[in-house]
């Protein structure tokens, strides 16, 4: 039995940015409920780099609520179209990967994708089964239901040509192969971030092309990364990976500044709408401690990749370090040869990677954020003995273990 329209409508909404055509979908899931027949919902995913963020988390939960409502979810890995690169958002042309670069990725793609969504309901395609296929016939026989001038209202598009930034043929293949990717499964609806909507459309144009009903698309929003600036990107080192470790995860949290709580509640840890409501209310009120709430939020988000009680370990932890002053559970110790057991601050800094080079070891001493064995070091020309072990702790989450072989 499925839910009703409107409870099915209602759960879909829910954090959604756009759904087109809305009507249309309701009339899908009516349909769905008389035929007693599961829609196919479609994610696509690139695997140009292998690691997944709570940014991603966001459409993947989505996609989590159609198997939820006894619907399809197909995971498409783009192995195929990584190759192409998606230039959503890029100005200039992306570096080619190879077919079995994008496989790799893709394998721990999905590996970490089915932390959020269920095994059941769930079907995992890989696009070069059909795309590999096409011969050069039928690659012109799909480029000729797309014109240059509708591929060059999408405003990245629009935007390079208009400067005079190169545009290759193959970007503009992207989107038509990402299209063809939804008449291949026959998909009803497709889900991605808001700044896939031009290709989501193409995907609806393409299968009216080929005389297919068109899917409905949803797309969800954008999280900002860690610095509350740039969307959240590995690349840009200000993401919160899925599978960092408890530790990390917490401790990035706690460094979002406080204008992205409420985001963070509602698009990474899921509170209901009356949640998100009284929250916004108790900061503007400035009845809770933004701190306080951080601490809130990092444990929920935590329990969700681990469990209740991980996420209260990761917790008390960063209380230990950074409220009390205390050390963290587990530290790294590692051996030095060093002869004699005299050396300089900046040259054990560099040694132990704790700094890349002398010179922002230098910096890190002059910022203070040196000590060891509790006692903050000044000088940077300071020699350390290393005749018993020692402790260093170098910024404000760094622990290191020191002693000679």
């Amino acid at each position: 039995m499925y839910p009703s329209v409107n409870e099915q409508m209602d759960l879909i909404k829910k954090g959604t940015i756009e759904i087109i055509p809305e009507e249309e979908l309701a009339e899908k899931i009516e349909r769905s409920i008389k035929k007693n027949k599961p829609l196919i919902a479609k994610l696509g995913c690139d695997p140009s780099k292998p690691d997944l963020h709570i940014g991603h988390a966001v459409v993947l939960r989505k996609l989590r609520d159609f198997q939820d409502l006894g619907h399809i979810a197909v995971l498409i890995i783009g192995d195929f179209t990584a190759m192409i690169g998606d230039p959503t958002g890029k100005n200039k042309t992306r570096p080619q990967l190879t077919l079995e670069e994008t496989r790799i990725n893709g394998t721990t793609y999905l590996e970490q994708a089915t932390k959020i969504l269920s095994q059941k309901n769930l079907q995992i395609k890989y696009n070069s089964e059909w795309l590999n296929q096409l011969n050069f016939r039928s690659v012109i026989e799909l480029s000729s239901k797309y014109t240059v001038a509708q591929l060059l209202e999408r405003d990245d598009f629009n935007k390079r040509y208009k400067s005079g930034v190169p545009i290759s043929i193959h970007e503009l293949l992207y989107p038509l192969a990402q299209a063809y990717d939804s008449y291949v499964i026959k998909s009803d609806i497709e889900l991605g971030g808001t700044d896939q909507k031009f290709n989501l459309l193409v995907g609806r144009e393409i299968q009216k092309a080929y005389g297919q009903e068109p899917q409905c698309i949803l797309t969800m929003p954008i999280l900002e990364g860690i610095d509350g600036i740039e969307k959240m990107s590995k690349s840009l080192n200000n993401y919160i990976g899925i599978t960092d470790s408890p530790r990390d995860m917490f401790g990035k949290i706690m460094s979002i500044p406080d204008n992205l709580i409420i985001r963070y509640l509602k698009y990474a840890a899921y509170l209901s709408d009356d949640e998100i409501k009284y929250f916004e209310q108790k900061m503007l009120n400035n009845e809770i401690n933004p701190r306080d709430l951080k601490a809130m939020l990092g444990r929920k988000i935590v329990s969700i990749y681990y469990t209740t009680e991980i996420a209260e370990q990761a917790s008390n932890e960063f209380d230990r370090m950074f409220r009390d002053k205390g050390l963290p559970d587990e530290i790294q110790e590692i051996s030095l040869n060093i002869e004699p057991p005299l050396t300089d601050i900046t040259k054990l800094l560099t040694l132990t990677n704790l700094a890349p080079s002398k010179k922002e070891a230098r910096r890190l001493i002059q910022q203070g954020a040196v000590s060891i064995d509790g006692e903050k070091i000044n000088d940077a020309n300071a020699l350390i003995s290393l005749e018993k072990p020692i402790l260093i702790k170098c910024g404000k989450k760094k622990f290191l273990k020191i002693k000679t072989q």
